[in-house]
């Protein structure tokens, strides 16, 4: 090969190089990835490897291309494509012009009257809609809405502030970042190209890499995802992304939408590769409050601009925010899209009376909403847990899960509503029929389920509040019952999950009680417990409680759990009100699955009852009597437990039903009783 020809071929390499490597990306066992994962692309081309095609200088697979030409105008998710076409434009030099731009030029990028279709409005889609119209207007002078310039900059800084409402995202974080990548890789304004950089960084770190385990598996708790992604442990959008930066998990052959971006991308990601740890115990917040959105971050923002950034909170029909949307549906005519047909019905109210309305209709309007969420992350090496700590408890929920284990390569988790053995008929928009009550702490999470009574009007009743959970068994090397307690290990990592019946429904181990239920998980492996042997035991050990009673301060009923495992105790006492109570003809209902059984005698009793302290003998104890309101009617505090039997005095009690527990040494012992004359 003559000379020249030898040097033209070395700059055109070199500068092909340049256009997919950043200079300053020091991490060789990246790169070694990011070239292997390109090669593949080049050898199997499918829809997303064409901006891969393109960043190369090859001629992008035109077969492929046409199918997306031709979807683009129809699609509801047009911005999927659309921002794969702009990543296309901007890699090559013209030669796609004639054929992309035509049809996106009749497409608006932002909501305009009479939308029925697209949506531009939640959080991943507003950033692709945002950058590939910035883009456009950099490199073509495309003429956009007076609004864009300050949008898409405000977006930037306050996910870099706030960080992402669709917090935890597997199925959005992707698409998100691709967006945020086109803007980083191809926009001549210098602020905006470093806010999508930090903004995208940000992303990689706190979204997918947090909660990641050592087997390069994500199942985090989300504000936003479906049950389908939580099915299986590799071949997802965002399985190339975590391969790419850290290697873990199963080599990712086919290439997907968002591992071609990151493949073919100029941001530094050697902070982001040095982010994961194996292990992490902590608990955060995240977001801001919803008045803090509408009174001062969005406040700048145009009428219509502000009620989107609402919306790509989950603040649609918040009582605070139902009468802008109500009036921005109105003047946009939007009762036609398919998202906000249901409210067409409604279209003849005046726009002030939306907030009352939205207030009447509280169990269903409010917890739309995924701003300011607290996360708890418990992470060692291949097991996690996370959760969202008391997160709209009771109300119906849409998108979020509230509470998952990442046991290995399985995820198990439970979700509200009725059971089905295939997940995925779960409805898109409502995985949950009512929230629970979580509280974590490390590696231990109690998980309360009480639904709010409003939402029998809504059609939130019967088997629509059953809980389900999620556990695959083909998963797991070994699997072991003890009672309400359910166990399993994958290699080294343990789970046990305390349920709250040991039943099925529909072939899915589940719980149809209306009135309450409480879970318990638990994860571990043996580094902290050594066998799963010894992990069991621990298991064995634990102490649950779980009761009703009636507070007459507050006059309500309350909902109690406690668990007691492994050192660490979690309660909660939820109240209600006078009306959300448990089934009437009950009582008092409390769970004895992990209690002992008190001997009392007589039962019934008239004036005298005999409690059996035999077994408690020279220890310290505590005793208490309850009747059926809850109210405490008897207590001793015993320093020394000194004689077998103790005989109280019911000659002033009330018949009814009591409730008689003693605390002894961390054990739990209850007996009902009825006093009957």
């Amino acid at each position: 090969m003559p000379t020249f020809y030898k040097i033209l071929t070395l700059t055109l390499l070199l500068c092909s190089s340049f256009i997919i490597t950043p200079a300053n990306a020091i991490n060789p066992e990246f790169e070694a990835r990011r070239t292997a994962y390109i090669d593949h692309a080049l050898n199997n081309v499918n829809s997303d490897a064409l901006s891969i095609q393109a960043a190369r200088g090859i001629p992008v697979n035109q077969s492929e291309l046409s199918t997306i030409l031709a979807n683009v105008s129809s699609r509801s998710t047009a911005d999927f494509d659309i921002i794969k076409l702009i990543r296309i434009l901007m890699f090559s030099h013209g030669e796609y012009d004639s054929q992309i731009l035509p049809v996106l030029a009749p497409l608006p990028f932002w909501l305009e009257a009479n939308e029925d279709n697209r949506e531009y409005w939640s959080e991943n889609h507003m950033i692709m809609w945002m950058a590939s119209d910035w883009l456009l207007h950099e490199k073509y002078g495309k003429v956009v809405d007076s609004t864009l310039d300050k949008r898409l900059r405000h977006y930037l800084k306050l996910k870099i502030q706030y960080g992402f409402y669709e917090f935890n995202s597997t199925t959005y974080a992707p698409y998100c970042l691709t967006g945020l990548l086109n803007l980083a890789d191809f926009s001549q304004d210098a602020e905006i190209k470093s806010l999508a950089t930090q903004a995208s960084q940000k992303l990689l770190k706190d979204e997918l890499l947090l909660l990641t385990n050592n087997k390069g598996v994500l199942f985090p708790t989300a504000g936003r995802n479906y049950p389908g992604k939580y099915e299986s442990a590799y071949g997802q959008n965002h399985n190339s992304l975590v391969y790419l930066l850290t290697g873990l998990g199963e080599v990712e052959n086919g290439t997907s939408h968002s591992g071609a971006f990151l493949a073919t991308t100029t941001v530094p990601v050697d902070d982001v590769i040095s982010s994961w740890q194996p292990k992490l115990d902590t608990v955060y917040t995240q977001g801001h409050t919803l008045q803090d959105g509408i009174n001062n971050i969005n406040n700048t923002m145009s009428t219509k601009d502000k009620v989107i950034f609402q919306w790509s909170s989950g603040a649609y029909f918040h009582p605070d925010v139902a009468q802008s949307t109500f009036q921005l549906l109105k003047d946009l005519n939007l009762w036609g899209h398919f998202e906000f047909a249901d409210f067409r019905q409604f279209s003849f109210l005046p726009s002030n009376l939306a907030s009352g309305v939205a207030e009447i209709a509280s169990p269903i309007s409010k917890s739309s909403g995924i701003y300011n969420p607290t996360i708890a992350v418990f992470k060692n090496k291949s097991v996690t847990l996370s959760s969202l700590q008391d997160f709209w408890k009771g109300k119906v929920g849409y998108q979020q899960f509230p509470v998952v284990v990442n046991a290995g390569t399985s995820a198990v988790f439970t979700l509200s509503g009725k059971p089905d053995v295939d997940w995925d008929n779960r409805p898109a928009h409502n995985a949950n029929s009512h929230l629970p009550y979580v509280k974590q702490k490390s590696n231990v999470a109690l998980v309360m389920y009480r639904p709010e009574k409003g939402l029998a009007l809504f059609g939130y009743k019967d088997a629509k509040l059953s809980v389900a959970l999620h556990w695959q068994d083909d998963k797991f090397d070994e699997i072991r019952e003890s009672g309400n307690w359910l166990l399993g290990r994958e290699g080294e990592g343990y789970v046990a999950v305390r349920r709250h019946s040991t039943g099925y429904i529909n072939g899915v181990r589940a719980d149809d009680n209306p009135d309450g239920q409480t879970w318990v998980f638990m994860v571990g492996n043996s580094d902290m417990y050594g066998s799963f042997d010894n992990f069991e035991q621990k298991i064995l050990e634990a102490q649950y409680q779980e009761k009703w009673y009636f507070d007459l301060p507050t006059f309500s009923w309350v909902y109690y759990a406690k668990i007691v495992v492994d050192g660490k105790t979690i309660e909660y006492a939820w109240n209600g009100d006078v009306l959300s109570g448990p089934t009437r003809t009950t009582g008092i209902r409390n769970s004895t699955s992990d209690t002992k059984e008190l001997t009392v005698y007589p039962n019934p009793a008239q004036d005298n009852i005999t409690i059996d302290f035999s077994s408690m003998i020279f220890k310290s104890a505590n005793l208490k009597v309850e009747n059926i309101l809850g109210q405490e009617v008897y207590s001793e505090n015993m320093e020394r437990v000194l004689a077998r039997d103790k005989m109280l005095n019911t000659s002033n009690w009330p018949e009814g039903m009591y409730l008689i527990s003693v605390e002894c040494e961390q054990q739990f012992y209850t007996q009902k009783v009825l006093i009957k004359r």
